[in-house]
Formats: structure tokens, C-alpha cells, sequence
């Protein structure tokens, strides 16, 4: 019920905290077929060196073996041995460690460079038998089996398909010199070889995209994880509504403190507010002290007829101010002779008053 529930993609959140836990999208067999394929060149390129390493040992060996008389053989075995070691070294180190840098590389590739010891950490979960039973005769169990009987299979096949061609070659070495004969058997083998890489090939991209899919459905998410993530990462919205409540309150309050200073309020008759101030000596123009709209602006407008600050009524201006402006901002200069024009009528009106 739990699995069925879990029907949304993973967040990206959750992608990176799985990622902190090694638990990554990965597959061995992409590894192991680019550790076959590079040994496979490898060999082909090094073969003539490593095939005279291993004639110069023993040609080595039988230097010594005649011209020590018997029974002072035992003698030389630090020395052949030292030379076995050396020439094991030159043969086989280039295959080494071209396997070594290929894994690695791979490996490193897939996971994009993530060096984590999460894993490494003791889980009791794994050496729990009833869970190991149940890994054990799980669907990820049974992919896996199936898997390694369809490339022992492929293996098979095509080492049953190459002895039965070689077989009508066999006889055919016995008219040819030994070391033609060993080319040709070694080029015929390197070809099983390919064949065996390409089919492995097959089968390393039908296992990454399983492992791919597989991972995918592991990691996703049900819709309350999802929401719970959220609530986690960005805060719980109902708090968050408050939060933002409070602060709107808080900025009204001081907005509705400054209103007391404004030279006019300008609005249409029910919607739109703007107190300003205008103070040549500090001010190069006009400057917006309050704005709001609706219940807001009847506040400004009732807040303004207490301190007896001049209210006009201009819609356009009204409308244009409250779009155009911020608060403690002057105001745009688009605006000025529209504003000028008040602040002159006022002016007027005030003188003509005294």
C-alpha cells in the first residue's frame, strides 16, 4: 500500500539527500563492459610485448637450467623467481592497470565523482535474516539472476559457435609454422572476443536503463511526502500567511504614522489614496508618504481629515500615483505637472484663505 501510494516524481531535494546516502543511480554491468572492452584493446596493442616478455623468461629459464650442473638448480630460485616476478610485471601491468583506471573512471563517471562512506556504515538491516530473506526473493533478486543466466548463456553460445568453426582450422596448423599458426588462432580469438563485447554491450544498456528505472521507483515520493518536504524547506504556508499578515500590519502602522506629515492626500472618491510631501528646501520633488487602496485608503483619507491635511479628489492622478510609486519614493517625473497643478491650486486656496 505504502509503494502504491508513492506516485510523484522525487523532488530535487530528496534526489540530493539520497545522493548524501550513496544511494545513486548505478550499474555494474556498464562497468564491467567498459573494463572488458579497454582490457580487450589492450591486450590486442601490448600482445607482441607481452609475448616477448614471456619468451625472454623463458629462454631465461632454460639458460639456467643448462648451464647449472645438477642439483645446483635450487640455488637460482631467488634469482628466477625475481625474474618471474619482473617479467609478470612487464606482461601483465599495462592490462592491470588499464583495468584499474577503466573502473575507476567508470565508476566515477556514473556517480558523478560522489565519494561517500554512508555505505560503509554498520546497518543492522544487513545482517538481519528476515530481511536478508526477503532481498533474497526479492523482484531486484530474480532481475539479477535471470541476468547472469542470460549472459552465461550468450557466453556459452558464442564459445560453442567459435570452437565449431575452429575445429576445421586445427588441422590445417599442422602444414602451417608455429608462429603464423598462433597469429591466426589469437586473431580468430580476439574476434570472439568482440563479439562477446558487443553482446555484453547489449545487455550492460538493457541493465542501465533497468537500474535507472529501478532507482526511480524507489526514490519517489507520495503527495503528503511531498508536502511535508515543503513544509520543512520553505515553512508551513498557514505560518507563513501569518508571518506576512503581521509584517503587512506593521508596515501599515508606520505607513498611517507618516500620513500626519503630508502636505495632500490625493484620491478618487472610494478606492484610491496617496498622502504626499513636498518640502522645496529638502525634497527636489514631491514625495509619497502613504498609499493604499480601498479599506487602506479610507484609513489615509480619515487619518488625513483628523490632522486637517487638504484631500483633493483626481481619479487619473489618483490611479497613476498609486501604480507609479513606492512608498518614501519621489514621485515619477511624468507626474510632476499633474502634481505641480495641485500643489499650486492648494497654494492659491491657502493664500486666498489668509
Amino acid at each position: 500500500m505504502a509503494d502504491s501510494q508513492k506516485t510523484e516524481k522525487a523532488t530535487p531535494k530528496r534526489r540530493r539527500d539520497e545522493r548524501k546516502k550513496g544511494n545513486i543511480f548505478f550499474s555494474n554491468d556498464a562497468v564491467s563492459v567498459a573494463v572488458l572492452l579497454g582490457s580487450f584493446f589492450t591486450l590486442r596493442l601490448a600482445a607482441p610485448f607481452m609475448a616477448e616478455q614471456i619468451y625472454q623468461f623463458l629462454r631465461s629459464c632454460l639458460a639456467r637450467a643448462t648451464a647449472l650442473p645438477g642439483g645446483a638448480v635450487t640455488g637460482e630460485l631467488n634469482g628466477l623467481f625475481l625474474d618471474f616476478l619482473m617479467s609478470f610485471l612487464l606482461a601483465a601491468g599495462p592490462l592491470m592497470a588499464v583495468a584499474v583506471l577503466i573502473g575507476i573512471a567508470a565508476t566515477l563517471f556514473q556517480t558523478k565523482m560522489l565519494v561517500t562512506g554512508e555505505s560503509l556504515r554498520p546497518k543492522f538491516s544487513r545482517i538481519n535474516p528476515l530481511q536478508g530473506i526477503q532481498r533474497l526473493f526479492s523482484f531486484r533478486s530474480v532481475i539479477e539472476a535471470l541476468k547472469g543466466l542470460l549472459k552465461i548463456g550468450i557466453l556459452l553460445y558464442l564459445i560453442y559457435q567459435f570452437l565449431v568453426g575452429a575445429l576445421g582450422l586445427f588441422p590445417r596448423y599442422l602444414y602451417t609454422d608455429l608462429l603464423t599458426a598462433c597469429g591466426h588462432l589469437f586473431d580468430e580469438s580476439f574476434s570472439l572476443l568482440i563479439q562477446i563485447g558487443i553482446a555484453y554491450i547489449v545487455l550492460a544498456g538493457a541493465d542501465t536503463f533497468y537500474q535507472w528505472w529501478d532507482y526511480e521507483r524507489q526514490i519517489r515520493m507520495s503527495k503528503q511526502e511531498i508536502k511535508e518536504e515543503y513544509k520543512q524547506t520553505e515553512g508551513d504556508p498557514q505560518v507563513k500567511s501569518k508571518i506576512k499578515q503581521a509584517q503587512r500590519r506593521m508596515a501599515q502602522s508606520r505607513m498611517m504614522q507618516q500620513v500626519p506629515q503630508a502636505d495632500v492626500v490625493i484620491r478618487n472618491p472610494t478606492h484610491f489614496a496617496v498622502a504626499l510631501r513636498y518640502r522645496p528646501d529638502k525634497d527636489p520633488a514631491p514625495v509619497v508618504l502613504a498609499k493604499g487602496v480601498d479599506e487602506v485608503a479610507a484609513r489615509i483619507v480619515r487619518k488625513a481629515e483628523e490632522c486637517k491635511i487638504a484631500i483633493v479628489e483626481n481619479v487619473p492622478l489618483a490611479r497613476a500615483l498609486y501604480a507609479s510609486t513606492e512608498l518614501n519614493q519621489e514621485i515619477p517625473q511624468e507626474l510632476y505637472n499633474a502634481v505641480a497643478e495641485v500643489l499650486v491650486y492648494l497654494y492659491k486656496m491657502d493664500k486666498s484663505l489668509k
